[in-house]
C-alpha cells in the first residue's frame, strides 16, 4: 500500500533510459518516467515533485504517481 504524498526534488533523470531519482530529506527515491503523471515521460533537473513512496522491486521503495508542484 502506498503511503501518503511526500515532496521532493529530482536530482537525477536519464531521458533516454526513463530513468531518475528524486531526493526527499535524505532519502533518494528511484524512479521511471512511466510513474510521471502528466503524461510527458520528461521531468527537469530540480524540479520540486510530490510524489508517493511505493515498494518497489527487492523491497526497495520508490516514486510513484509524481506530480511536478
Amino acid at each position: 500500500m502506498a503511503d501518503a504524498r511526500l515532496n521532493g526534488t529530482v536530482v537525477a533523470f536519464d531521458e533516454h533510459r526513463g530513468l531518475g531519482e528524486i531526493e526527499a530529506g535524505e532519502t533518494r527515491y528511484p524512479f521511471h518516467c512511466t510513474q510521471i503523471v502528466d503524461g510527458t515521460r520528461t521531468v527537469t533537473l530540480g524540479a520540486s515533485v510530490s510524489f508517493r513512496r511505493t515498494a518497489g522491486l527487492g523491497g526497495q521503495w520508490e516514486a510513484a504517481v509524481i506530480r511536478t508542484r
